[in-house]
């Protein structure tokens, strides 16, 4: 019998799922990490489910951060690798399948943790969001070629008032999918306009979520050691490697991914500030998220306080039939 799991005839207590997520480079592999050993030594048998739209690809392990082999033998992780990169794929099929492993791991009574940085992947792992059907290739390829030619910002310009206000100018998945639903025809939905919709929802599982945040200088430090680390295991050769390939469209929005192939690890570093800063932002306002300071702080020393917040009941705690 595994650790935390009931004896025979023992009733299956379903323990809360718990989220931690936070900007890029923040250090959220290795707080799980260290959050698992806690749980455990307590009885506990929790998985990682990944919520980084680029850890799904196979063969972009590397550049998205992926947790290695050593920290997948320390602690299970689902949903990372199993997209070829040569496919498209999307938030909502992404919401599907975590919503199945999410559900399995509770009803064998095991904690399910979220991990990522993707905030539209995160809402769709935990609430049910009404996500709009692909456009068509046509016009997907039509546009991705004016955001590639004029520049994701100009393109940003054309996008209708309460849109622009919502989406940021550098973000150029957003906006590019932005602008095919609305020449589709269609109206995008609330999860395209800046993400309140989970807030005001109620998730599906009771759940804790936890933001890990940090100031600008030790988290810029911690990007620059980042990205050259990436560069040092081969990102380059990754990239390129997808690139022959034909990596999809989807697949190529992984920030650095053309930088890295070019060796511009200087611009690396700039889009991934950027991409933090943005992160933080959308992090700490909000409402019922429990925002965790590293302060510099180790990941034994933030694990141990989650635990105390998780056995607290601190953080966003709402299920159907609860207020969230």
């Amino acid at each position: 019998m595994s650790p935390g799991q009931p004896a025979a005839g023992d009733p299956v207590v379903q323990p809360e799922v718990v989220a931690v997520f936070g900007p890029t480079g923040i250090g959220k592999t290795g707080v799980v990490l260290e959050l698992t050993d806690l749980l455990r030594s307590r009885g506990e048998d929790p998985v990682a489910i990944n919520c980084d739209a680029i850890q799904v690809y196979d063969g972009l392990e590397i550049i998205s951060g992926a947790a290695g082999t050593g920290d997948r033998q320390r602690l299970e992780h689902r949903l990372i690798g199993f997209v070829p990169v040569t496919e498209e794929y999307s938030a909502g099929r992404y919401g599907e399948r975590a919503h199945v492993e999410i559900d399995s791991l509770l009803a064998e009574g095991r904690r399910p943790i979220l991990v990522g940085g993707t905030g539209l992947y995160l809402r769709a792992a935990l609430a049910e969001i009404d996500f709009r059907p692909a456009v068509p290739e046509e016009l997907r390829e039509q546009v991705e070629r004016e955001v590639e030619q004029q520049g994701p910002a100009a393109m940003h310009a054309t996008l209708p008032d309460g849109f622009r206000e919502s989406i940021h100018p550098n973000d150029r998945k957003r906006i590019a999918r932005t602008i095919e639903l609305i020449r589709d025809g269609q109206t995008p939905a609330p999860d395209h306009q800046g993400g309140g919709e989970l807030w005001t929802a109620e998730l599906r599982r009771p759940t804790l979520l936890f933001g890990l945040a940090d100031e600008n200088e030790p988290l810029v430090e911690r990007i620059v050691h980042r990205v050259d680390e990436m560069a040092r295991r081969g990102a380059a050769e990754e990239v390129r490697r997808a690139d022959r390939q034909g990596a999809s469209r989807t697949a190529r929005a992984a920030i650095g991914f053309r930088e890295f192939a070019e060796g511009d690890l200087d611009r690396v570093k700039l889009l991934h500030r950027r991409y933090g800063r943005r992160q933080m932002t959308w992090m700490r306002r909000m409402a019922g998220v429990t925002v965790i300071e590293r302060d510099r702080r180790s990941d034994a020393t933030i694990a141990a306080d989650l635990l105390d917040r998780i056995d607290r009941g601190s953080g966003q705690n709402a299920g159907p039939g609860s207020s969230g």
